[in-house]
């Protein structure tokens, strides 16, 4: 008997876990889906994709609600000893681990892919509106100077730009280590200020560790749930026979 109720207890803190996790991740779909008519200006120049920023906001929506129910319908199972419901649970539950274990292999696989689109976007984006849209400017010069970066690749990013031509030939200033207001090409190159993709890539390999480790728990907490809604429901199954 006591056995069965800690086994109760963890059900129900996991699915407690899984229901704030799915209420965050609805959160940030809904903040995304509101905020899609200033993300797709941001991602103009990259048209044939920008919609799919909304999209993954949807998906967010989707996911998180799907997590939120999931969290739920653990909880009741365990509650009402539901064999049909904690074998459902288990088996939702296993998808989703084997779905997020393949995602992870695509993701490390498709890094290169991932840099082309980034790259697509981020190049019309410098060259044709960098200094006249205010969106793109801000998102740009935010990221720069938070990153100390220059660019997506570097300062050639620039060359022959909407604004260097609207400058009499300058870049921006943080692509040159200096402390004037003007950086010219030279002092650009001089400078050798590194590309903000390198430097988010940097900020990945060093955080590489947190990162996995986060992930490791979440499938951690995930086969835990699925061994103890298993446990219940050989317990209950006992139980009958």
């Amino acid at each position: 008997m006591c056995s069965f109720m800690f086994l109760k207890f963890m059900m129900v803190l996991f699915n407690f876990f899984i229901f704030m996790g799915g209420l965050t991740l609805l959160a940030l779909g809904i903040w995304v889906s509101s905020d899609g008519a200033s993300l797709l200006q941001i991602l103009r120049p990259f048209s044939k994709q920008s919609t799919q920023v909304v999209n993954v906001g949807f998906f967010c929506i989707v996911i998180g609600a799907a997590l939120v129910l999931l969290g739920i319908l653990g909880c009741y199972a365990a509650h009402k000893k539901s064999k049909c419901l904690l074998l459902t649970f288990a088996s939702i539950m296993l998808i989703i681990f084997i779905s997020e274990v393949a995602t992870g292999v695509v993701a490390l696989t498709y890094t290169s892919f991932a840099e082309g689109i980034l790259r697509a976007w981020a190049t019309p984006a410098l060259q044709n509106q960098y200094g006249n849209d205010p969106a793109v400017t801000k998102l740009w010069n935010s990221t720069m100077t938070q990153l100390h970066c220059c660019g997506f690749s570097n300062y050639t990013d620039f060359m022959g730009s909407n604004f260097q031509n609207a400058t009499g030939g300058s870049l921006p200033s943080i692509c040159c280590r200096t402390n004037n207001n003007t950086c010219t090409p030279a002092q650009a190159e001089y400078s050798n200020v590194q590309g903000c993709f390198q430097q988010i890539l940097m900020i990945i390999k060093e955080n590489a560790s947190t990162m996995g480790g986060t992930a490791a728990g979440i499938g951690l907490l995930e086969i835990a749930a699925i061994l103890v809604s298993i446990n219940l429901y050989c317990h209950l199954d006992n139980e009958d026979s």
